[in-house]
């Protein structure tokens, strides 16, 4: 059975409606995180220790900054567009575009958040330390968000084929 909607008696339609319902609750879960780190970002200049910062430390808050927009941008874009085209009887391509929007936009959160904790590192506990635990930190996003689903993605793909 390749269509995943016979072995749970739902119609593709129903499947598409469940599957865009799932995708925009699964948003809602990250969003709030990813709105408080851009509103944390967009105060840090008007601090008085901001007049402190290095060239370093100006460069790693723009792509924080810039990262957390466009993650923002990413992750509410399914719902925006769910909104306009809401009746337009084109939800299946609306969900593609929405699931390649909020991976997009996770990835991106990824950049954010590592470049954010570089910054405040950086300030308190030196370079070193900083890009090592930043680093580790981006590792570990990128497998936990990335690398572990997709291969799990790939091989359910394979034994579809196989079984």
């Amino acid at each position: 059975m390749a269509d995943g909607a016979r072995s749970t008696g739902e119609s593709r339609a129903e499947r598409i409606n469940r599957e865009l319902i799932e995708l925009l609750n699964e948003i809602r879960v990250g969003l709030p995180g990813v709105q408080f780190l851009f509103a944390f970002l967009l105060i840090v200049p008007f601090q008085q220790a901001a007049t402190k910062t290095t060239e370093f430390q100006r460069g790693v808050y723009y792509v924080a900054l810039v990262a957390a927009a466009v993650a923002s941008i990413l992750l509410i874009a399914p719902a925006a567009q769910h909104r306009v085209l809401f009746r337009q009887h084109d939800k299946e391509s609306l969900l593609q575009r929405s699931s390649r929007s909020a991976f997009a936009g996770l990835m991106v959160l990824i950049v954010a958040i590592s470049a954010a904790l570089l910054l405040v590192l950086d300030v308190f506990f030196g370079r070193g330390l900083a890009w090592g635990t930043s680093a580790a930190i981006a590792a570990l996003l990128v497998w936990w968000w990335a690398v572990v689903p997709l291969w799990h993605r790939a091989h359910n793909e394979q034994e579809e084929l196989h079984g």
